[in-house]
């Protein structure tokens, strides 16, 4: 496993976000600013670098990395932060975004685990 957190907090635009197709993580250090936008994740650990073709479950929905952004993999190490974009695009069109194919994210709840294998 590259990474695992557990959801403890969602902004109130996280759903906003959800029904554009992607989701901002941050660990509980996120300015406030961010935190209304973000689920607060509590981990603060990245093992390894995100690469294409890795494996990310939100909750218990399965998705693949088919794009990493040039800043995805620092943002995630330093400040728990990406955005997951439900695109099925191998190119990022931000350095902090990480692109998922599959099903889009339905919902999003407190206690959700997000890991990348």
């Amino acid at each position: 496993m590259k990474f695992s957190g557990k959801i403890v907090k969602l902004g109130d635009m996280v759903e906003d976000f959800i029904k554009e197709r992607m989701i901002i993580i941050f660990n509980e250090n996120a300015p406030d600013e961010l935190a209304e936008i973000s689920a607060i994740h509590n981990s603060n650990t990245l093992k390894e670098d995100v690469k294409v073709g890795d494996t990310v479950f939100i909750g218990k929905t399965k998705y693949e990395v088919v794009a990493v952004g040039d800043g995805a993999n620092k943002t995630l190490k330093e400040l728990g932060h990406c955005t997951f974009k439900f695109k099925d695009s191998n190119i990022a069109d931000l350095p902090g975004v990480i692109n998922l194919k599959g099903d889009d994210l339905k919902e999003l709840q407190i206690g959700y685990e997000i890991s990348i294998y």
